[in-house]
């Protein structure tokens, strides 16, 4: 079969040429490819193959207009040439082959998002993948997206924060995968036949900006709290959150390879504890919030003696100060109560966080009010940041199950176990003596469950945390 459609056929009685990549989504073209390929999704099966072959014909249908509506839409993205000329060799490649499981590599690696961080380009992207948070489906996916990259964060890119694997990205449109809490976007979510070494990750700040400001306005507004003048107008401001969280995820996505870390902390898809992975998403988090806190003071004592910043400089500054409230808030409202109780490391994260800082008498619950002693937070924020790092620094010398007991006594010293936990109790001595699986399966799918507080305030906020998936961004 080939696929060398022509424009007209795929956008039959329109014009075949969309002139402006600004209205691309709302075009003929755009429209057309979103439908085939959502109507694909529901011939595919999870691995992504369509093995019914009374399907057959409607999926080689669905595959000339979606490739006659890239083929459209490809001179708008000249930056991504290389990757819309292969894109349609690999659907006639899958075509040709029955439907088997769908092999998109070679479209993949001419997909390079990352040579081309400037602020507002846009990108088509079509693959059969997964959405993290989303779908397990490895379905045909379309989304247009554009980058976010303001001078302040490509300054910090350029000096102590270089992070070239990093993109920052806004969804404008997109098919159901994304209809989801799915706010990343992996190479390695692609169906392909091998894997090759991946180049670039995505993340979707205008989504975690959107949900941030819809979750966190509530629970301030449900637990009294005061917000300080500046966190409150980041919640009233769509661009200045998506800012903030454009500067918190790269230094965050940067620190998984950096500081002193028992080998690989996540030693590449092995299984393991999912308290683990807890400790490592919040190592990242916090040292993002402790260099925040570190940009923030050096600024500041360049203000106080009298000296004039830069307008990037100023937005540095004052995007610093911001990302300690974001990193604050989503973790110890929206991490606790999203998701599922079923090994929930992020939410475990949050917990750990607010009980930690609630300990230190920094955040107080009293008198059915939440107050914040804001003075005291970057301290008692990086006291918890420098036990995590000390875990990791003194673990190199450790065996893997040594660590991972260790790992467990610092979380359970702060967060309550499940009062039936084998773990909390203590390992029998034939599992400690045994393989490190035998410790993986004794970990309770809810092996920290939520603190009263935190039950309470799902309760009160479910329907907010809810509506949040698949959240578009609106502006101020």
């Amino acid at each position: 079969m080939s696929l060398s459609v022509a424009p007209t056929q795929a956008v039959i009685g329109e014009p075949e040429v969309v002139e402006d990549v600004r209205s691309v989504e709302s075009s003929v073209a755009w429209r057309r490819l979103k439908e085939a390929a959502t109507a694909l999704q529901a011939l595919q099966a999870r691995n992504g193959s369509i093995p019914d072959a009374t399907h057959h014909p409607a999926a080689r249908r669905h595959v000339e207009t979606l490739v006659g509506s890239i083929e459209v839409l490809a001179p708008l993205f000249p930056h991504d040439a290389a990757y819309l000329e292969t894109l349609p060799r690999d659907f006639s490649r899958w075509v040709d082959g029955g439907f088997a499981e769908p092999d998109f590599l070679d479209s993949l690696v001419t997909f390079q998002p990352q040579q081309h961080r400037v602020d507002g380009t846009r990108h088509l992207v079509v693959f059969p993948m997964y959405t993290q948070n989303g779908s397990s489906n490895r379905h045909v996916e379309a989304l247009l997206v554009e980058a976010i990259w303001p001078d302040f964060i490509a300054e910090l890119e350029a000096g102590d924060y270089g992070n070239a694997l990093f993109v920052s990205l806004r969804l404008i449109d997109f098919t159901p995968g994304y209809d989801t809490n799915s706010a990343v976007l992996f190479p390695e979510t692609v169906a392909m036949r091998e894997i090759p070494q991946f180049t670039w990750g995505a993340i979707f700040q205008d989504r975690e900006a959107a949900r941030y400001r819809r979750v966190v306005a509530a629970a301030a507004e449900t637990t009294k709290l005061t917000l300080p003048a500046e966190a409150a107008a980041m919640l009233a401001d769509q661009d200045l959150a998506e800012r903030t969280f454009v500067m918190w995820d790269m230094i965050h996505d940067r620190t998984h390879m950096r500081g002193d870390l028992p080998f690989d902390p996540f030693m590449i898809k092995q299984r393991m504890p999912f308290f683990l992975y807890t400790l490592e998403e919040l190592r990242c988090d916090l040292t993002a919030f402790r260099e925040a806190v570190r940009i923030q003071t050096a600024l500041d004592a360049r203000v106080a003696e009298g000296e004039e910043l830069t307008a990037v400089e100023e937005d540095t500054r004052r995007h610093a100060g911001l990302v300690q409230y974001a990193v604050l808030f989503d973790r110890i409202f929206r991490f606790p109560i999203t998701g599922t109780r079923v090994r929930n490391y992020d939410g475990l994260g949050g917990q750990l966080l607010f009980a930690w800082l609630h300990r230190a008498r920094v955040i107080e619950w009293r008198d059915v009010e939440l107050s914040v002693d804001w003075s005291r937070v970057p301290e008692a924020v990086i006291e918890l940041s420098d036990a995590i790092n000390q875990l990791y620094w003194e673990s190199i010398d450790r065996p893997k199950t040594v660590h991972w007991l260790q790992a467990y006594a610092l979380v359970s010293s702060v967060v309550a176990p499940n009062p039936a936990s084998v773990w909390a109790e203590g390992l029998p001595r034939e599992v400690l003596a045994g393989p490190p699986k035998g410790y993986t399966d004794l970990v309770m799918d809810d092996e920290f469950p939520l603190s009263m507080f935190f039950e309470a305030l799902d309760k009160k906020i479910r329907p907010v945390i809810e509506s949040t998936a698949g959240i578009r961004a609106t502006p101020a």
